[in-house]
């Protein structure tokens, strides 16, 4: 039985919500990932993944060499563990590849949000180290956010959709639940204050109760 369906009967009750396999214990930003706008627009499959890279990479007129991080639904898709996605959920230091985004979004009528795991959760150390490449285009080196970050955002949030790709961030090998459990272990209380919403306590126990479900089924 998949974990999503399995968690609602065990998981800690953090937060008021229906008891409905859409349920979410920690209850995150519903905007993310989602957009109202996204639902008139059309879906990110991995061609207009790779057409969305491309326009990206066309569009930078930057002298130095940047990078574009692929964070959620676009790294599940890229990876083909869904078909598609409402929304592109992106990320870069540098501000400047994204001048042309308006441009892209309707020239691929595409919806493109900026967003990366430590806008809801607390960062693990070493996430810099942990990008996955995938490609160059021109100037721009495009990778996947750090999937143990991605990870961690995926199961405090904790929608079903979430866990499924929860559980394959585990099972592609992407991450290592061992090496998960201990990153986010190590985050101090400290780290929480700038997520009012989260409690260290109740984060670890929802990762710790996810590996343990998860490594019961397999």
């Amino acid at each position: 039985m998949p974990y999503w369906r399995r968690q609602r009967e065990t998981w800690p009750t953090l937060a008021m919500g229906p008891a409905s396999e859409d349920w979410c214990p920690l209850r995150m930003p519903a905007d993310w990932p989602g957009s109202i706008e996204g639902l008139v627009r059309r879906s990110l499959t991995v061609e207009r993944l790779d057409d969305l890279m491309q326009e990206i990479a066309g569009s930078y007129g930057g002298n130095r060499t940047a990078r574009v991080f692929i964070v959620g639904g676009g790294t599940a898709v890229h990876s083909g563990w869904r078909t598609s996605n409402i929304d592109a959920h992106l990320f870069s230091h540098d501000e400047d590849v994204f001048a042309d985004v308006q441009g892209m979004k309707e020239r691929l009528e595409l919806n493109i949000e900026f967003a990366r795991p430590e806008n809801f959760v607390p960062a693990l150390e070493g996430t810099e180290n942990r990008h996955l490449f995938i490609r160059t285009i021109g100037k721009i080196s495009f990778l996947h956010y750090d999937p143990y970050a991605q990870l961690l955002s995926k199961v405090v949030r904790g929608f079903r959709q979430d866990l499924l790709d929860a559980e394959n961030f585990l099972s592609s090998g992407m991450v290592d639940p061992v090496r998960f459990r201990s990153l986010v272990h190590t985050i101090s209380e400290t780290q929480f204050r700038k997520y009012p919403a989260l409690s260290r306590d109740a984060v670890l126990a929802v990762v710790d109760d996810f590996l343990r479900q998860y490594e019961s089924g397999h």
